[in-house]
């Protein structure tokens, strides 16, 4: 008898299947990417054959593709693009013009059409942000030099891959007319949307985001909201959904809230991208690909050790030293998750066939794993070539101090009635403090106190454990929560240990009941110090009166 599942059996079976792939790859040290292709490739027509045509999982592809475009948009803050630094906008720039052109010619090489050639010497071009930043971060390696300078890159990289999919879609779509018609549509387009939505983002979006913010719930319900219905716009329009979920957080990103939007979304895009890997394995033509291994195993090979060369190559002529070249060199030994978008794309638009999907596909599957592999072995690897990659160094060297981060004194979460009071007093040393506020309206009683030339506020939520990655809590010289909540407190030092915080915690109690509540993570070292606002307060106060009833009254 033959099993027919409903959308619903057949989505729980795949999730059941993808919890299981998933935790072997974890063991294995490797991406969930590859893990969720493999995924693809059991259950569809080549393994299983679930999934043959799912609209409800290609639906939620699509949305998992516009909340990652959306984050990509909302982490491109104006000032952080400025603040990149020359080393990462070279490097950056370098790498994609220097990869592109030679995966094109071994692309042409191997005998793939012009237009195809293209777009997989572009998609070589990309590596995964996500990646990177979780293999770093593990590794405590993020606010290494080699890993600022990694990070910038990556930013040039994702501003590149927006450009390429806003040309491909502008002039791929298939549109009636002639070319001069399609181009007199599109910027007829794109100048009323980008005019719109400058007016939206410049007057509109500020005075709405601090009435939605009052509700945590609110704030992110609203904002899949945005996204994917700018998305649908720009679809309209004749772009790509990709495009305007882009725009739509590239709207925020100048925001204060954009941190804990970011920090809220990440789990979801991470949950929707399943469906898209999935989708995107299940449709692999098993009987295109046999005969794209040997071109796969090449340009594996070129993005595994040319793009890392490409890196080293220009660094060493900037004058950086071989190590710190080197090690962020293996931050581009991957294609990334942008590489599979942009190809899938272009099979959209016709402009590439499945045998392509399939050739990028493998070696996204080849060079995620191997880079994983590099990556966290490389202060060995480089041990072992250190000899051979002097040769890529230049006698003088830029200093190790180059490209520093923000930093502050202090990091003071909650701006309540204590948190106020302590912030003042930190300021009142000299010391800078980054405070970490819910409340929408915390700016403007800074300002009002004259505290805004040595306090900045970013809009966040200490409960969320993915929220501290965004702030720049290694370098500071403490941290303290202000908040009340026991349970709040303990999980937010446990997320700050775990993304790095090497400095003093302090937590609040406003009760000796709620102090007892620390003793496990005061033992453990997670917490430095538990502040007890109200007992100090109250020891201060007889102090006082204590020195008062010791002073002589004055004779009249």
């Amino acid at each position: 008898m033959e099993l027919e599942l409903d959308t619903f059996g057949l989505t729980a079976a795949i999730l059941a299947i993808a919890g299981a792939v998933a935790f072997l790859a974890h063991r294995a040290k490797q991406p969930l990417i590859i893990a969720f292709i493999l995924v693809g490739i059991v259950v569809g027509p080549n393994v299983l054959g679930l999934v043959e045509e799912a609209e409800a999982l290609d639906l939620l592809a699509e949305i998992g593709i516009a909340i990652l475009l959306f984050l990509v948009g909302l982490k491109l803050d104006i000032r952080l693009v400025r603040s990149i630094g020359t080393v990462a906008l070279l490097t950056g720039l370098g790498q994609v013009v220097f990869t592109s052109l030679i995966g094109w010619v071994i692309a042409v090489l191997f005998g793939i059409d012009l237009v195809a050639a293209i777009y997989v010497a572009v998609a070589l071009t990309f590596s995964s942000t996500i990646i990177i930043v979780k293999l770093l971060t593990d590794k405590r390696e993020l606010d290494e030099l080699h890993g600022r300078i990694a990070l910038g890159f990556l930013i040039v990289q994702d501003i590149v891959v927006i450009l390429a999919m806003i040309a491909l879609t502008s002039f791929g779509g298939g549109r009636d007319g002639s070319i001069g018609e399609q181009a007199l549509f599109l910027i007829i387009s794109a100048v009323g949307l980008l005019g719109g939505l400058y007016v939206v983002a410049r007057w509109v979006l500020p005075w709405l985001l601090k009435l939605l913010a009052t509700s945590q719930e609110l704030l992110i319900v609203w904002s899949v909201a945005w996204a994917v219905a700018l998305a649908a716009l720009t679809d309209i329009l004749g772009f790509s959904i990709e495009v305007g979920a882009f725009l739509a957080g590239f709207a925020l990103a100048s925001t204060r809230y954009r941190e804990t939007i970011a920090a809220s979304l990440s789990g979801l895009r991470d949950f929707l991208l399943l469906f898209f890997f999935i989708t995107l394995g299940a449709q692999l033509d098993f009987s295109a690909i046999g005969e794209q291994i040997p071109a796969a195993i090449v340009f594996s090979l070129f993005v595994l050790i040319g793009n890392p060369l490409i890196v080293l190559i220009i660094m060493g002529l900037m004058g950086y030293p071989s190590r710190v070249g080197f090690l962020a060199g293996l931050a581009v030994a991957q294609i990334s998750e942008f590489s599979l978008i942009l190809i899938a794309l272009g099979r959209d638009l016709d402009q590439v066939g499945d045998d392509m999907v399939g050739l990028v596909t493998l070696v996204g599957l080849i060079t995620i794993a191997g880079s994983t592999y590099l990556i966290l072995y490389s202060k060995q690897i480089y041990a072992w070539l250190e000899p051979a990659l002097r040769i890529f160094e230049r006698k003088r060297t830029v200093p190790a101090t180059d490209y520093e981060p923000e930093t502050y004194d202090a990091i003071v979460f909650g701006y309540g009635r204590f948190g106020k009071q302590l912030v003042a007093e930190i300021v009142g040393t000299g010391c800078t403090v980054l405070v970490v506020e819910w409340d929408p309206y915390a700016q403007a009683q800074i300002d009002d106190a004259d505290l805004a030339d040595r306090v900045t506020v970013v809009f966040g939520d200490a409960s969320s454990p993915d929220f501290p990655d965004a702030l720049p809590i290694r370098h500071a010289r403490w941290i303290i929560s202000t908040v009340p909540d026991a349970g709040t407190s303990i999980v937010l030092a446990t997320a700050l240990r775990q993304h790095g915080a090497t400095c003093p915690i302090a937590v609040t109690a406003h009760t000796d009941a709620v102090g007892s509540l620390y003793d496990a993570a005061v033992a453990d070292g997670t917490i430095s110090t538990v502040l007890h606002p109200f007992r100090d307060a109250a020891d201060d106060a007889i102090d006082t009166l204590r020195r008062l009833e010791n002073t002589e009254p004055e004779t009249p």
